[in-house]
Order: C-alpha cells, then structure tokens, then sequence
C-alpha cells in the first residue's frame, strides 16, 4: 500500500466520501450528545484539523481518518469532561471568533481490515506534525484505553497507570502514545456521557436491558448504570488524558 496523508484542506474532493469508510466503532458511541457540534461541521470549519489517509494504488480511497479540535484552553488542570469538553471548547471558540490556545485529538480511525498494522502510529505522528505546523506547542489527547473494555468494572485511576515489566503502559494504546512522546497526566472520569431510554439501549446494544443497576456492555470501558423505574440507562466513559509535546 502506498500510503498519503493530507489534510482535509488540502483534498477538499475526499469530503464528501470522508464518512464512507466503515465505521468500527460501536453503535451507543456514535449517540454522545454533544459529538455533533463537531462532526457536523467537521468537513468545514476544522478542515485544517481533520487527516485523511488515502491508499494510491487505489486512487480516491480512504483508509483512515483522523480529527482534532483547537480551542482556548482555560487556566488551571485539564477537564474531568474530557472529550465532551473539548468539543465543547472547540464549538464556542471558533463560534466567538477567539485565538486557540491549545488542540486535542479527538479520534483516529482505523479501516477494519488494516487495523494492527501501524496504521495508528503514522496517524498519530501525522496529527503532531500538523499541530506543530499550526503553530501548536502541544497536543492533548483523552485517549480511550483500547484494551479496558475487558476489564470493565476496573477503575480507569488505576488501569491507566499499570505498566509493564519496561515501564511502559499496560494498554497498547497508550503505550503507542507513550512511545511516540507523550506523558500521562490524568484520568478524564466523565469524558463522554451517553444517555438513552432503555428502548434505545436494547436497540444500539442488542441487550434486554431488564434489570437496574450496572450492565456490563461489550466495548464499553465501564457499565453502564440502568434505571428500570426512570426508564432511562446513562454510560459514562472515563478517558486518559495525554500530552505530547511538540
């Protein structure tokens, strides 16, 4: 596979076929409210951010994806809402026309068929580059563990910090950040909120949805917590955040 990066900018022609690409993700995380500020907009008012990979020996196509958000960064830690915060930082920023002072990475997306193969790492290297290009000094990033969802009922405070023997993460994603440069530096524990009607749980999981109180759902990174009485079950995902700096 020959193999080229660019940003949205610079193809404007893959914006429409950007969404074409199966989509790996689970169907409850494609129903994150506030998820779209950003993506419905993404193609236009954050070009600049968003990375596509495209195969050239097949001319055209897209082999992934990946998004980032500028925003002004408020003093003082990075927030417990992680992912939802910073998309919502991201909207009210270009909305009011202010300076970003910081970026985030918000997903990088894999075709299914490549994943595994390092695919990830050229992403991500490729979304430093472009942070450093816009004259960013770092880029932040609440990663999603990709290996927690077998552990789901394990603290993200403390499977985020457990190494190996090498010291490295015991996740294979954040090690792929630590690797490339980055520093753990906190658990986001409500990074993104997910709330349905028990109706809609059963519909986006395939699960009865019978009982109340924790449900272990599959890829979810913690369970999610049912109310039978209030007909409504809310999923709220813990992320880590990481810094790299550029």
């Amino acid at each position: 596979m020959t193999l080229r990066i660019s940003t949205l900018a610079e193809r404007p022609d893959l914006a429409d076929t950007l969404w074409d690409m199966p989509n790996p993700w689970p169907e409850f995380m494609l129903n994150d409210l506030l998820a779209g500020l950003y993506y419905t907009v993404a193609t236009s008012d954050f070009a600049d951010h968003v990375l596509v990979a495209v195969d050239e020996d097949e001319p055209g196509t897209i082999v992934a994806r990946a998004f980032a958000v500028p925003f002004e960064r408020p003093d003082g830690d990075l927030p417990d809402g992680g992912w939802d915060t910073a998309v919502r930082w991201g909207t009210t920023t270009r909305r009011r026309g202010a300076t970003p002072n910081a970026i985030s990475a918000l997903e990088i997306t894999i075709r299914e068929d490549l994943q595994g193969g390092g695919l990830s790492k050229q992403m991500l290297a490729a979304m430093r580059a472009n942070a450093a290009r816009l004259g960013f000094t770092e880029l932040l990033a609440p990663v999603r563990p990709n290996q927690k969802h077998l552990e789901p009922r394990t603290p993200m405070a403390e499977y985020a910090f457990r190494t190996r023997e090498d010291g490295l993460p015991y996740d294979a994603w954040l090690r792929v950040h630590v690797r490339a440069g980055a520093k753990i530096v906190k658990v986001a524990p409500r990074s993104m909120v997910v709330p349905g009607t028990l109706a809609e749980w059963r519909e986006w999981t395939g699960l009865p949805f019978d009982r109340s109180g924790p449900v272990e759902v599959p890829r979810a990174l913690a369970p999610v917590h049912v109310d039978l009485d209030q007909d409504h079950a809310v999923y709220v995902e813990p992320n880590v955040w990481v810094s790299h700096p550029l």
